[in-house]
């Protein structure tokens, strides 16, 4: 591995240091970084395990969660959550309102950063990028109050540095994601808030402990609320001008939810970003039924996380990669003492989509992807990859009926990929002496997959 780059030729997608053009996809949780549990201390996740369960869907990407919260919940009928650890010592003196010593937010908790790098790195070992979380938005725009706020290390009666990221008393810290300052004087010299300058030494240190390793992206904030974009935007131009000075860049992402829209994310400097629905409610949303075609100004993770929470299938996975989208799955991971992990039974269609996610990258492998590109108009069935003369992959939802490819004269092998099944069914070879619209009639019931290219190529 070297670290990724928007493809030149391609910018749907990004290289490796060998110039291949990389397809990522996989399944996340939160737990991956931070210990999340109902008891306090959380219990330990099994992160191997986790591992093991990635490479058994041949998934190749994760977002590793960071959480900025001690203690949280998202209703008043579910029990609290505790997370461990945090980028800061506990030293006190002094009590927070968890209970626990007070933080130093001068000082680093090297446990912290010790695991985000053995945990990098094993993920490197298995050939897995990572995502890294820097901050955390949406437990404190969504969860349940009081907690929402009372858990955090800015909090001020909870460091003994005087830090207060809730300077307005509004009970979320939603300032503490801002460039917003305390008084008319500190706006007119232009002062970075202090929350933000203690936030700067902390990514500073993320930079510092993973620089090196060749699988690592960025991204700024999870599902962030709308006031937070000018100081996301900053911290992307941190992490960029940063590295800039170090041996090694790394592409840096931003997402989004509803209340942003997608604008900001489109917007912005990141490398990558993940968009949200189109509208609201989205039960009927093109990301979810109809993916817009990636016109590569964006490298585009798909993420169910952000279009339904609890939610995505089989059918979803392979449309957002036929129109040019990485597919990443919001996955409801847990560990138990003998290290077994759990489906995510909160979503019927949750193992398909995990099959799915392998598929699409071994074809992704196969195919020279930095010459494919989205060509909805070559295919009746509108969701086909086409590097026209050379290669084509078609998805049909439905295998009632035949379809049309058009293609380019010329001898191609072809091969039919049944999806439900996970096999190829049967492959071929034709000859088209002209260019031509060509009917296909999958060998199968249900949805189908294409794979047509010269002989030459593979």
């Amino acid at each position: 591995m070297e670290p990724l780059r928007v493809n030149p030729h391609n910018p749907r997608y990004f290289s490796d240091g060998n110039g291949k053009a990389i397809y990522l996809t996989g399944s996340h949780t939160w737990s991956s970084l931070q210990d999340i549990d109902t008891t306090d201390p959380p219990s330990a996740f099994d992160y191997q395990g986790y591992l093991d369960f990635l490479k058994r869907y041949q998934h190749n990407f994760i977002r590793l969660w960071t959480w900025e919260l001690t203690t949280f919940r998202y209703s008043s009928d579910e029990p609290l959550r505790y997370a461990s650890p945090f980028p800061w010592k506990r030293t006190g003196p002094g009590t927070a309102l968890d209970g626990k010593p007070k933080f130093d937010l001068t000082k680093f908790d090297e446990e912290y950063f010790d695991r985000l790098r053995s945990r990098t790195m094993a993920a490197m070992n298995r050939g897995i990028y990572v995502s890294i979380m820097l901050f955390e938005g949406h437990g404190m725009f969504f969860s349940e109050p009081p907690w929402c706020w009372e858990g955090h290390p800015f909090h001020v009666k909870n460091n003994i540095n005087g830090i207060d990221g809730d300077p307005h008393g509004e009970g979320r810290g939603l300032a503490s994601h801002t460039l917003r300052h305390h008084s008319i004087f500190k706006r007119l010299i232009r002062r970075l808030p202090a929350t933000a300058k203690v936030q700067e030494e902390y990514v500073k240190k993320v930079i510092d402990t993973v620089n090196d390793l060749d699988n690592v992206l960025y991204e700024i904030s999870n599902e962030d609320h709308s006031g937070s974009v000018e100081w996301q935007y900053h911290m992307i131009d941190l992490v960029h001008s940063y590295e800039k000075e170090k041996p090694k860049q790394h592409p840096v992402g931003m997402t989004t939810h509803v209340r942003m829209g997608n604008d900001a994310v489109f917007r912005s400097r990141a490398e990558w970003i993940s968009p949200t629905l189109l509208s609201w409610p989205g039960e009927d949303d093109p990301y979810k039924i109809d993916p817009p075609r990636n016109d590569g100004k964006k490298v585009i993770l798909s993420d169910t996380d952000h279009l339904w929470g609890r939610g995505g299938d089989r059918k979803w996975v392979w449309k957002s990669f036929l129109r040019g989208y990485h597919t990443v799955y919001m996955d409801r991971i847990a560990s138990y003492e003998n290290g077994l992990i759990s489906s995510d039974v909160s979503n019927p269609d949750a193992e398909d989509a995990r099959r799915a996610m392998g598929h699409t990258l071994i074809y992704a492998d196969k195919m020279n992807l930095a010459a494919m590109t989205p060509r909805d108009e070559l295919s009746s069935t509108t969701y086909c990859l086409a590097d026209p003369g050379r290669e084509y992959l078609v998805y049909q939802t439905e295998s009632d009926t035949p379809f049309h490819l058009y293609l380019k004269a010329g001898t191609y092998r072809y091969e039919w990929f049944n999806p439900d099944k996970g096999t190829i069914v049967s492959t071929g070879s034709s000859i088209f002496p002209q260019d031509r619209s060509t009917s296909f009639a999958p060998p199968f019931p249900g949805d189908a997959v294409l794979y047509v290219h010269v002989p030459d190529d593979r």
